[in-house]
């Protein structure tokens, strides 16, 4: 019995050393710019700027085969901060200037199919077949991905409603300097 925890004891440490030294050796070097655009998208990963989620966008952005305005649920806001870190220009009257907005659920037509939570990347919605859903405002990134899915109608994107936890203050109006 201790002849074989001591075997197993030196083979995992000899395969550790073996692992440990073959990550560093065969080490895949990545684009510090994909990392910083990953940070700044929402990674909701919902695909509708048409890659295979946030990371596939980034890589895009990065190389120069996606436009800064390809998030949707960014909005303007985050195409405006893509053409800060890319160094690019672009034309900020083609993005649309919509508030956060968040997926809300009408009871009264919810009819349980099931299809939304399907289609949910963060799994924001929750309820079983046949049953009533609601959705998990904390967890919805606003990706609209639930709503075309939904048979009834029942889902429609909604502004976010002020709290305490949401409010945000107005920016400054833009002051001219004073002739003196």
């Amino acid at each position: 019995m201790v002849a074989a925890v001591f075997c197993l004891t030196i083979l995992g440490f000899v395969l550790g050393i073996g692992l440990g030294y073959a990550a560093r050796i065969f080490k895949v070097e990545k684009n510090p710019i994909v990392e910083e655009i990953l940070a700044i998208l929402p990674n909701s990963n919902c695909g509708q700027c048409g890659f295979p989620g946030c990371a596939g966008a980034a890589d895009a952005l990065a190389t120069g085969q996606a436009p800064v305005t390809c998030c949707p649920p960014g909005g303007r806001a985050l195409a405006e901060e893509l053409a800060v870190k890319l160094n690019v220009s672009f034309d900020a009257s083609a993005v649309a200037d919509s508030v956060p907005m968040l997926a809300g659920i009408d009871e009264n037509n919810c009819i349980g199919c099931a299809r939304c939570i399907k289609h949910c990347p963060t799994d924001a919605i929750i309820g079983a077949p046949k049953q009533i859903h609601a959705v998990i405002k904390d967890a919805c990134t606003g990706c609209s991905a639930c709503v075309d899915h939904c048979p009834t109608e029942c889902l429609q994107m909604r502004p976010i409603e002020v709290t305490l936890k949401t409010w945000r203050w107005d920016k400054p109006a833009e002051q001219l300097p004073v002739a003196a």
